[in-house]
């Protein structure tokens, strides 16, 4: 009785997450071809001019069909769902909250690129009729959807962190872009007396263009971090954005600019076999990148480095592993041209211009990483256990793993292929010194983090009461999680992960009573109530 009394239900709530489904998917259709319909007859009106724009028949057809039927589709549509998201039921759907962040995200895209090329070609006298009109009207929708997404009674509970973040991404995106270019530019007509000339455009221009480009994504960014609040959002999708941004997005950027800097100099002091002119022509965009790039990446990560818990330590990983694989790829490259001067006299100015660009590498991507990596420094004991830690290590030594059966394949070929064919020319060292190069630094790399994991494996097996006897534990408490993550790590050496109580708490157990209560348990998984008030509560869970 009770299992046939279950399955409606169930079968039910499968209807309701189908339903929901389609029905969003049809919204968010039918808003599309609304929107592109009306951004076609506003592009008409504002250049109607064109005896062109008045004579296609075929556009304008689609544009009516697709305003005429599309728009009143999605108005009928949004207002039948609009009233039932006073359902509670209704409103924490995933399909609402999925509906939202996606429409949210492709009209700020559409608008934004729309509006910023429209002004972008206004700067040398380009009027651009149709992508201002698609810019307006999918602002509309933008700000629509915005409305909806704020509103106190029916806006989702689900998913509602991902147009915040994606947004202030997006926008880092187009500021940094536009930032670039407009800064390289300068730069480039500094450098080279007279400015470049891009497409037959004064440099004045592409500096305007890019400031353009720079101004409307500076503008989406600070919407989003700062309006939207995107700064104070911590949760997985977050925070794995943020962890991206700061140690992975803007340290590349960053290393690639100090990177071809450096390798410019180091070619204007040390070979001088192309002219300087060509030999100058990447430096005012190199300079301009690692600028902007150091300028993100200082900025994030003191925000993701402030947090001592996962986002702190994924960050430093992140970072160090941008490091290593810009000195591996360094040291690699240096071997490559020690064996090309060896073994080709004819190939002497490559080999120079290979180990003056693998110095450079080198050069920038060591520090870094023994900076974020802390070779020489005592590990915490937490540290050590930590699951960031230890993936990182497996993480390293697998792609060293791979990349080391990659290259010998093509050593292996190369041997043959030279042994088949030796009469076609070029010596045997001149066909393998690449993938040689590559292989020695991937065997250091990886004998060194191998090296790693199996002294923390030993610290951790000989450490007292540092045996794991818990897989993860589940912490749920309104107070400041810190405290608490690094006392249940000390206890367990399990890792963590965080869920907040909605009630906010200032009252946080001791270190030593979360390791008193966690004294004999073991478990897969352990889940750990903090509140209201002194209560502390351990429940081992079922696998």
């Amino acid at each position: 009785m009770t299992a046939a009394q279950g399955t409606p239900g169930i079968a039910g709530g499968a209807g309701r997450s189908v339903r929901r489904l389609i029905v969003f998917v049809l919204l968010f259709a039918t808003v599309t071809i609304a929107a592109i319909g009306l951004s076609g007859l506003v592009g008409r009106v504002l250049d109607a001019g064109n005896e062109l724009a008045v004579a296609d028949t075929a556009s304008l057809a689609q544009a009516l069909a697709f305003t005429l039927v599309g728009g009143p589709l999605a108005l009928v549509l949004w207002w039948f769902l609009w009233r039932g998201f006073t359902d509670a039921a209704e409103r924490s759907s995933v399909a609402w909250g999925l509906y939202l962040a996606a429409m949210s995200i492709v009209s700020l895209i559409t608008f934004s690129t729309s509006l910023l090329a429209t002004a972008s070609a206004g700067v040398d006298g380009r009027w651009q009729p149709q992508a201002f009109a698609s810019g307006l009207i999918w602002a509309l929708v933008w700000l629509w959807h915005q409305w909806m997404r704020h509103h106190p009674t029916k806006s989702p509970t689900q998913l509602v962190d991902l147009a915040p973040v994606i947004g202030y991404v997006f926008g880092l995106i187009l500021g940094v872009g536009g930032a670039v270019t407009a800064i390289g530019s300068v730069l480039d007509a500094a450098i080279a007396d007279t400015g470049p000339a891009i497409a037959g455009s004064p440099w004045w221009q592409t500096t305007l263009q890019g400031l353009v480009w720079m101004a409307g994504g500076a503008a989406i960014w600070w919407w989003h971090w700062f309006r939207d609040r995107a700064e104070l959002l911590r949760a997985e999708f977050a925070a794995v954005a943020l962890v991206i941004v700061a140690a992975l997005v803007a340290v590349i950027l960053a290393l690639g600019g100090l990177g071809t800097t450096l390798f410019v100099l180091l070619e204007l002091a040390v070979d001088r076999s192309d002219p300087v002119s060509s030999i100058l022509e990447p430096l005012g965009t190199a300079i301009a990148t690692a600028a902007v790039g150091s300028l993100v990446w200082v900025y994030y990560r003191r925000i993701a480095t402030r947090d001592t818990g996962q986002i702190g330590l994924a960050t430093r990983l992140v970072t160090s592993g941008v490091g290593l694989a810009a000195a591996a790829s360094g040291i690699g490259i240096i071997v490559n041209s020690l064996l090309a001067a060896i073994g080709s006299p004819l190939a002497e100015s490559g080999a120079r211009t290979l180990l003056l660009a693998g110095i450079s590498s080198l050069a920038v991507g060591a520090p870094l990483w023994w900076v974020a990596w802390r070779p020489t420094a005592p590990v915490a004991t937490d540290a050590i256990g930590s699951t960031g830690r230890r993936v990182y290590l497996i993480a390293i030594f697998g792609l060293s793993a791979v990349v080391a059966l990659i290259t010998l394949l093509v050593i292996g070929y190369r041997i043959f292929e030279f042994t088949l064919d030796g009469a076609s020319g070029g010596s045997l060292l001149e066909r393998v010194r690449a993938p040689l190069g590559l292989l020695t630094a991937t065997a250091l790399v990886a004998a060194y983090h191998f090296a790693v994991w199996r002294r923390d494996s030993a610290r951790i097996a000989a450490t007292p009461g540092r045996r794991r006897t818990i897989g993860r534990v589940l912490l749920v408490t309104g107070a400041d999680p810190d405290p608490l993550v690094r006392a249940v790590r000390e206890a367990s050496g399990a890792a963590v992960s965080v869920w907040r109580r909605a009630e906010a708490a200032t009252f946080a157990p001791s270190a030593d009573r979360v390791a008193a209560a966690l004294e004999g348990v073991t478990g897969t998984r352990v889940l750990i109530v903090t509140g209201p008030g002194d209560r502390l509560e351990v429940i081992p869970l079922a696998d």
